[in-house]
């Protein structure tokens, strides 16, 4: 029981995977109808990590600045129902996804300021811009985490001063 579950999981994440790369190749009409058609399968009873990440791609596939927000805030409901307070033991049974999850939250905040400052409301860009940054610890000194931490100066710049 407990293999399949983990290649249901792996399954999950190779679907989500598959959609990603068509967003990255340009079709993201065919990525939003794989991701959506995914979302109705797990939305009420998936993985919590499966539904951030789905959902943190969801948004990137929406037209309309409202809907992407409301992803992006899916996406960190669903982290924050895994790591709980961030208090979370990462050797239980879900440490890996915890510890997967708690290197997504500053692109969660990331993407989530970038939403607000969309809305034209900074005061709410501002406050998830210091989440994404006092959450940086959780990044890797690789191409990623330097990636993240570089697209939280840009957005703090383009911000302008308090």
């Amino acid at each position: 029981m407990v293999e399949q579950q983990e290649a249901s999981g792996d399954a999950t994440m190779t679907r989500i995977g598959q959609a990603v790369i068509l967003l990255h190749g340009g079709d993201r009409a065919e990525a939003r109808e794989r991701l959506a058609a995914l979302w109705s399968e797990i939305a009420g009873s998936g993985a919590a990590l499966h539904r951030c990440t789905l959902a943190h791609y969801m948004a990137d596939v929406q037209d309309d600045p409202g809907d992407e927000l409301a992803w992006d805030l899916r996406a960190l409901s669903a982290a924050q129902e895994l790591s709980g307070t961030g208090e979370a033991d990462d050797t239980g049974p879900d440490g890996g996804d915890r510890l997967a999850v708690r290197a997504l939250h500053p692109s969660l905040h990331l993407n989530l300021a970038a939403d607000y400052v969309k809305l034209r409301r900074p005061a709410d860009a501002r406050a998830h811009l210091d989440l994404a940054r006092a959450a940086t610890g959780a990044l890797a000194d690789d191409g990623y985490g330097n990636g993240i931490r570089a697209a939280i100066d840009r957005l703090e710049r383009a911000l302008g001063p308090d």
